[in-house]
Parts: structure tokens; sequence; C-alpha cells
């Protein structure tokens, strides 16, 4: 593998070898073989500077001395977000990165392009979104506090109150940065760079979370001998539609603007037969939601063109209690099945994890979710 190492790790304390995958060791520590960071991906462009890079991908990667995994896992974080999502929480608990370390895997965590330690040229990149409190709030860390969805009073993971002036609320507000407007562009870039990380390291578990779900089915679809499975943590979506939130007296929803011209992607992916125009997919609306307080998905007619490429990849969806992709998450499993593209999906209270939110990954029971993934991969992917 060809990877460019900038430090050695110390060798700290091993715990017991003989843990079981699926339960949390807070307290085994880390020993690492190699750690270091690469960029990928990017070009050269001429800006009224002077020549300038765009288009590079942040890679950092960390490989454990007791590497027993063949398989690496690359982390990819979602909208407003960087890496940081995976090295930590913001009350200074473990993160999923040392987690799937100390299980033996090399973890590569990437920051987007255009994005934090990737670099933003904004003659390249072009508007950006900004975070602010209230959102981020609402949305991620106490939404049960304002319910704008009927899941949201559900929530009870986040390790604080949730709101500004909350040290750990504070703490993780800090890592929120500005992304680029055009999701459009942020897929392509994404999925670009993407190639570029797999045709270096080889073969690899894809681990995406939110916005970065779409650049798993993408990465996939382009290169999918290359992609050993995918773990899709709350992937964007519904398919096609954007999900629109209208407050309980007016049925909570109704559907917002195409988000996903291409069913699950804004990109396009190799259907069969071929799809040379996303509208020739004709999509139809459910007539009735499967369960109570979901959405009817929105899903191609039959017959549907089949994502031949993403067939046989292992896929796990998962999506948590209380969280806003709650109520649509499945419609992206059921597109995929009717694409062909056998997967799992999971609720997290199947396996008796309530209360979580969107950044599951942050929250107090993060550890047991990761647990999870590590054993659905370990059973799942070849």
């Amino acid at each position: 593998m060809k990877i460019l190492a900038l430090a050695l790790a110390t060798a700290v304390l091993i715990g017991c070898s003989n843990m079981p995958t699926d339960v949390p060791d807070t307290s085994r520590r880390l020993v690492l073989a190699e750690q270091g960071y690469f960029f990928v991906g990017g070009h050269y462009t001429q800006t009224k500077e002077g020549e300038a890079r765009v288009g590079q991908m942040y890679v950092q990667y960390q490989i454990p001395e007791n590497r027993t995994q063949p398989y690496p896992v690359v982390m990819w974080h979602g909208g407003g977000q960087t890496g940081t999502n995976f090295m930590g929480t913001p009350d200074g608990r473990k993160g999923w990165g040392d987690y799937f370390l100390q299980r033996g895997y090399t973890v590569y965590i990437v920051d987007q392009p255009g994005r934090a330690r990737s670099g933003f040229f904004t003659e390249a990149y072009g508007a950006t979104r900004r975070p602010n409190t209230g959102a981020m709030s609402s949305r991620f860390t106490a939404p049960e506090k304002n319910p704008q969805y009927p899941q949201a009073k559900l929530h009870t993971q986040w390790p604080g109150s949730g709101v500004s002036g909350d040290e750990t609320f504070d703490q993780f507000f800090a890592s929120q940065v500005e992304d680029i407007a055009d999701l459009n562009v942020i897929e392509q870039l994404n999925r670009d760079a993407g190639v570029a990380l797999l045709e270096r390291i080889g073969p690899a578990i894809l681990l995406t979370h939110s916005q970065s779900g779409p650049f798993g089915w993408a990465l996939a679809d382009a290169r999918p001998k290359l992609v050993k499975g995918i773990l899709a943590i709350e992937p964007n979506g519904p398919p096609f539609h954007e999900n629109t939130v209208v407050g309980e007296k007016e049925g909570w929803f109704k559907d917002g603007a195409l988000g996903r011209a291409w069913g699950i992607t804004r990109t396009p992916l190799a259907y069969s037969p071929a799809v040379k125009d996303p509208k020739d997919l004709r999509m139809s609306r459910q007539a009735a939601a499967t369960g109570t307080d979901l959405v009817r998905c929105w899903l191609p007619s039959s017959p549907a063109p089949q994502l031949t490429n993403l067939k046989g990849i292992p896929i796990l969806i998962v999506v948590s209690e209380a969280s806003y992709h709650a109520p649509y998450d499945h419609c992206t499993s059921e597109y995929l099945k009717q694409a062909g593209v056998q997967n799992e999906f999971v609720r997290l209270t199947d396996l008796h994890l309530h209360g979580n939110g969107h950044m599951m990954m942050l929250e107090k029971n993060n550890l047991e979710i990761a647990a999870f993934l590590d054993k659905w991969a370990r059973q799942n992917v070849r």
C-alpha cells in the first residue's frame, strides 16, 4: 500500500485481546504501527491571483499495530461537518475512528473537497452555506425541545443540553464549517476524489453519513470492485424529492424540491437498461405510507431499471429513533431493492438502542452503535 507516513505512534498499553467485538471497551488504548496524511484528486486552475489547486481531498490515516481486518474503513462525514466527527466526541469520549482501530481496521478519515483541511477557493467553488446555532440545535443536538417532526420528542442521547452556552454544544458548534452551496458540485467533487482515493489505497469499506451517503452509491457505481461494503449511516435522501416538514396540523410532511434526480444521487448512475435522462426513471409515489409517521416514498415505476454495478456489494443502512431521517430512510432502502440491490435496513430501535438523533457517532451510546457496525461488517464483508 502506497502511503505517505509522517509519524510512527509510540506503543502503549495493550488491552484484552479476546474482548468480544460487540461489547464497547473504553479502557483499551491504541497501539499504532503508522499514521499520517495525504491528498488525493484535484487539478490546477487559473485564478485572478495565479494558479491554484482545487478539488483535492485531505485524507488522514492510521494503521493499528495489530491489523486483523483485510479491508480498511473510509469514514466520510456529512454536510457542514469535517472528519473530526469520527475522531472523538465534543465531551471528550472515544470516537468511531479509534473504536475501529482497536478492532484491527486501518482507518482513513477524510475532509470533503472544498472544506476544512482540503482547502476552499471562493473563485473556484462559489457561494457557501453557513451554520448557525439555532439550526444545528433543532436539527442535531436538541430536536426534542421544539419538535418539528414526530420522532423528535424521543431524542435523549445528546451529551448535554444541546443549546448554545452548554460546554458540549459549544465544542460541537466550534467544529461546524461553511460548505459549498451547490450540492451538485459537492457530489461531483467527492465522487472524483473518492475514485482517486480507492485507486490509491485499494479495496475498502465505505462508512458514509448524511450528505456523503450518495457519494457511497456513486463511488460503488464507478469502482464496484474496490468497494467491499457500505455502512450507510442515515444517507442523504429520500429518493428524488426532498422531504419538507410542515407540522402536525398539515400532516407533518410534504414534498420539497427534486433533489436527487437520479433516484439516490444528484449525479448520473449506470442503470440497465441504460437511462440517458433521469426523467426516464418515471418515478411514482406510494399510495400510502408503510407505517405511522413515515413519508410516502417516491420510487421508480415498474419494471425499475437496475443498478447492476451495485449488485453484490454488502450494504447496511442504519437510522436512529429520533432523527429527522427516521420518517424516510426506509425509502432509500426500498429504492435500492427495486433497483436490484439487496441491502439490510436497520433501525437502532431494532437493536434496543433508543433516543439517538442524526449525529449518533457523537452521542452517549456511540460505541454501542460502533460495535454493531463492526459486528455487521465482520459477518457480511468478504
